[in-house]
C-alpha cells in the first residue's frame, strides 16, 4: 500500500497524540496501541483517496476509541476491567474525548509514551521497536524492513515488550521526579540506539539506513520541543544533526564508504550544522554538560573545518578527554587515541591504543584494529597497516565497511610490492 508522504508525516505527528488520549482513558496502553495502529492503518487506507478531514486527530481519536470499546467488551473479564477503568478516571475523562478537543501542553503525551516505552525493564532492542511504533508510528513491517529481520520476529519483540509493560502495571502517568532524571537518560539512549543504527548499520548492503536516521531526529526533535531547557536533549538533537550532515558525502555512486578525509565537503547540509552548531552553543552555558553536548561539540569543530588538516585538533582532543572522564567507554578512548595521533603524531596514538589491548570490551571489535591500522599508515608502516586492514575487515558485519578496509588493504599491498623488471623483447 502506497500512501501520500503527507499522510504518512501527519499520521506518525498525531499517532502519539491519539495514543496518548486513549491510554489515559483506559488505562491500558498495551490494548490502545493495538487500536490506534488499526486507526493509522483505517486513515492510511481512506485518507488518500476520501480527502484529510478537517480535524484528523480527532477522527483518529474517534476511530481508536470506538475499536478500543470493541477489544474492551471482547474481554471475559468486561465488566471487572470496565469498572477498574471507571475507578481510575477522573470525572473529565469518563466519557469519550470529543472529535473536535484541542490538544494542550498536558494532553501532549508524547513524554509519558517515549518514558514507557524506554522504560528500563525493557531490553534494549525491545524499547527501539516499541518506541518507534507507538511514539514514531511506523508499522511493524516498517521496523522489520528498517533492522533487515522477518516482520513475525519484529511483532513479537513489540508483543513481548507490551506484554512486559502490562505485567509490570506501570501507570500512564509522568514518573515520580526522583525517577525523571535516568527515565529521560534512557530515552535518550534508544534514541541513541536508533540513530547509530540509521548512520552506521550494523548488518548488510547498505552504509546507512536514512529512513532510520531521519525518524531519531524527528522523534528528538519533538523531546527537545517538549522539554527546552533539557540541555543534554539538545545536545542529542544537536549531535545526531551535525553527524547526518555528512550523510550525502559518506557513500559513493555505487554505496562504496568515503572516509570522513577524503569527503566532498561541498556535499555537506549547511543548514543542518548551521542549526545543529546553534543548538549546541545555547546548550553548553546552560549545563549541566553532558555526553551528548560533548559529542555534539566535538562534531560541531569537524563540521566547521575547511578539511581535516585544518580541523583544531588540540581542542578536539581536549573534548574526548573530558568526555571520556564522563563516560569511560572504550570507543571513546579509541577516538582520543586518534585525536593524540592528529596533534602528537602517530607513534603516540599508536601508544594509546596498546593500552586498550586487553580491554574485554573492545574483544573482536573492528573499531581497534581498524584504528592501528590507520594510525601504522599515518606512520608509513605500510605492512602492518596491511595486516590490521584485513584483521578489521575480518571482524565488522557491515558490508561498506568490509569492503573498505578491504580495498584500503589491497591499495596498500600493491603500493608496497616490489616492481617486476620488465622481460628483454630477446627473451
Amino acid at each position: 500500500m502506497n500512501t501520500d508522504p503527507r499522510v504518512e508525516d501527519l499520521l506518525r505527528e498525531l499517532a502519539p497524540q491519539v495514543l496518548g488520549v486513549l491510554a489515559r482513558r483506559f488505562g491500558d496502553f498495551a490494548t490502545a496501541e493495538d487500536a490506534v495502529q488499526e486507526a493509522l492503518l483505517a486513515a492510511a487506507t481512506q485518507w488518500p483517496a476520501e480527502g484529510v478531514p478537517a480535524n484528523p486527530r480527532g477522527w483518529l481519536i474517534q476511530v481508536g476509541y470506538r475499536r478500543m470499546i470493541e477489544l474492551v467488551r471482547g474481554e471475559q473479564a468486561r465488566r471487572r476491567r470496565e469498572d477498574l477503568v471507571a475507578r481510575r478516571d477522573p470525572d473529565d475523562r469518563q466519557y469519550a474525548p470529543a472529535a473536535d478537543e484541542e490538544l494542550t501542553a498536558e494532553r501532549d503525551d508524547t513524554l509519558v509514551l517515549l518514558m514507557l516505552c524506554c522504560h528500563p525493564a525493557l531490553a534494549p532492542t525491545s524499547a527501539v521497536a516499541l518506541t518507534l511504533r507507538a511514539v514514531g508510528g511506523l508499522s511493524t513491517a516498517e521496523i522489520a524492513r528498517a533492522f533487515l529481520v522477518p516482520e513475525a520476529t519484529m511483532a513479537q519483540r513489540i508483543s513481548r515488550a507490551k506484554q512486559r509493560i502490562r505485567a509490570s502495571g506501570l501507570p500512564f502517568r509522568m514518573p515520580e521526579p526522583a525517577e525523571r532524571a535516568d527515565r529521560l537518560a534512557a530515552v535518550r539512549q534508544v534514541l541513541y540506539l536508533v540513530f547509530t543504527e540509521g548512520h552506521t548499520s550494523t548488518t548488510g548492503p547498505d552504509l546507512r539506513r536514512i529512513d532510520l536516521a531521519v525518524e531519531a531526529i524527528r522523534l528528538t526533535r519533538a523531546l527537545h520541543t517538549l522539554l527546552p531547557d533539557d540541555s543534554e536533549s539538545a545536545g542529542l538533537l544537536a549531535l545526531m544533526l551535525l553527524t547526518e550532515a555528512r550523510g550525502p558525502a559518506r557513500t559513493g555512486p555505487s554505496g562504496e564508504l568515503i572516509s570522513l578525509a577524503e569527503q566532498d565537503r561541498s556535499r555537506w547540509d549547511a543548514s543542518a550544522i548551521a542549526e545543529g552548531v546553534a543548538l549546541v552553543t545555547r546548550a553548553l552555558p546552560r549545563g549541566p554538560v553532558g555526553p551528548y553536548q560533548v559529542q555534539a561539540a566535538i562534531a560541531a569543530l569537524h563540521d566547521e573545518a575547511p578539511s581535516t588538516q585544518q580541523t583544531d585538533w588540540p581542542q578536539i582532543l581536549a573534548l574526548y578527554q573530558v568526555l571520556e572522564r564522563l563516560v569511560g567507554s572504550p570507543v571513546v578512548a579509541l577516538n582520543r587515541a586518534v585525536a593524540t595521533a592528529m596533534v602528537y603524531g602517530p607513534a603516540a596514538g599508536l601508544t594509546a591504543l596498546d593500552a586498550l589491548a586487553d580491554d574485554p570490551r573492545l574483544a573482536g571489535h573492528h573499531r581497534l584494529p581498524a584504528a592501528r591500522a590507520h594510525l601504522h599508515e599515518m606512520a608509513g608502516d605500510r605492512e602492518r597497516a596491511v595486516t590490521d586492514y584485513r584483521a578489521a575487515a575480518a571482524r565488522t558485519s557491515s558490508v561498506p565497511e568490509q569492503r573498505y578496509l578491504t580495498m584500503r588493504a589491497a591499495r596498500l599491498a600493491a603500493e608496497s610490492a616490489p616492481i617486476a623488471s620488465e622481460p628483454s623483447p630477446l627473451a
